[in-house]
């Protein structure tokens, strides 16, 4: 397996990663009926956020804590979601990346869901 290492590898890392997040019955309601996310147009942001996290390339320039308090106030996101989210991360990353970019994906990952938890129990 090779490593991520374009934007082209981010979209197919996040392509897949929102397949699985939509398909789980746990977590789903929360992109769909909270949200109400069009994956169509939500997908491009996330591959910039991601683009500008790991390579440090693009404009992304949304606040994505407040994307993120802001939908905890009309949806507690507890640790099950966090869980759930950062297992199928890792998974969907291990299932098709290998290598340093791949393991730094994973680390930003978990320390982006480790604050917004930590600020999300500071407001509730």
């Amino acid at each position: 397996m090779q490593d991520i290492e374009t934007k082209q590898d981010l979209e197919i890392l996040l392509s897949k990663f929102y397949s699985k997040l939509l398909s789980d019955k746990t977590i789903n309601y929360i992109f769909t009926e909270i949200a109400k996310i069009d994956i169509e147009s939500h997908l491009p942001k996330i591959i910039d956020f991601w683009n500008l996290s790991l390579f440090g390339k693009g404009d992304y320039s949304s606040n994505v804590m407040k994307i993120h308090l802001d939908l905890n106030a009309e949806e507690n996101l507890n640790e099950n979601h966090f869980k759930t989210w950062l297992s199928h991360f890792y998974n969907t990353v291990d299932e098709n990346f290998s290598g340093k970019n791949a393991e730094i994906i994973k680390t930003k990952a978990l320390s982006i869901a480790t604050v917004m938890q930590i600020k999300m129990h500071k407001l509730n």
